[in-house]
């Protein structure tokens, strides 16, 4: 089994520098509700909308009509009335739990800091995690669904009943592995989640063109 750096190399030998995003942790929260189900490309089509449009902070966008917030989510896939809900729903969060700045929830230790920022919605144990890691708060693995596939696939923990669990069994079985730089772990997290979307797909993934099959025990799936 490859050293998990090892594998980040791999994988940044054949995609290259991972794409750099906002470290401001209100930004990363308003990027995971203002889109479902959609690419990286209409999320952000969504995202600079609600910035020029309406602006990123709460003020902002407690101030803005549903309909123009509406208006923006249906950009980012289904169900753009709830999505709408929970922007104005986020601002209100921030306002009341956090003094008007999310930056405070950085300010706890770990596990606190983990359950203030699941006050938000869409925000769960890993959505947390990734918060505090692109906000270099703590060098966590922060890792999405297509990330978590991949290690799986390599060997690193195993796969269990309910997703939470799968996480804990990677993240367990990596512990020793991922040291305390939060460059290497953004890119990493990064890494992960472009390999999962574009080779290592859950259905016929395309091991033949993957840098890591070689090792991976799920290889030539069919």
């Amino acid at each position: 089994m490859k050293a998990f750096r090892q594998i980040i190399n791999k994988l940044r030998s054949k995609y290259g520098p991972a794409p750099t995003r906002t470290s401001d942790p209100l930004e990363l929260i308003l990027w995971e509700n203002i889109g479902y189900l959609v690419d990286d490309e209409k999320r952000a089509l969504a995202f600079e909308r609600l910035r020029k449009e309406v602006g990123l902070r709460p003020e902002n966008i407690l101030s803005a009509s549903p309909e123009k917030l509406v208006d923006i989510c249906r950009i980012g896939g289904i169900h753009p009335e709830l999505r709408a809900q929970r922007l104005k729903e986020i601002a209100h969060i921030v306002l009341n739990d956090f003094d008007g700045d999310v930056g405070n929830a950085l300010k706890l230790p770990l596990p606190k800091a983990i359950k203030a920022l699941k006050k938000f919605p869409s925000i769960g144990d890993p959505g947390a995690e990734k918060i505090l890691l692109f906000t270099k708060t703590y060098p966590v693995l922060a890792l999405e669904s297509n990330g978590l596939r991949v290690l799986l696939r390599l060997g690193f923990g195993q796969e269990q009943k309910n997703y939470s669990a799968s996480y804990r069994s990677v993240r367990e079985a990596l512990a020793e592995q991922t040291g305390s730089d939060c460059d290497f772990l953004v890119k990493a997290h990064e890494l992960l989640r472009q390999h999962g979307r574009e080779i290592c797909k859950t259905n016929h993934p395309k091991c033949n063109l993957c840098p890591l099959n070689k090792t991976c025990q799920g290889a030539f799936l069919k």
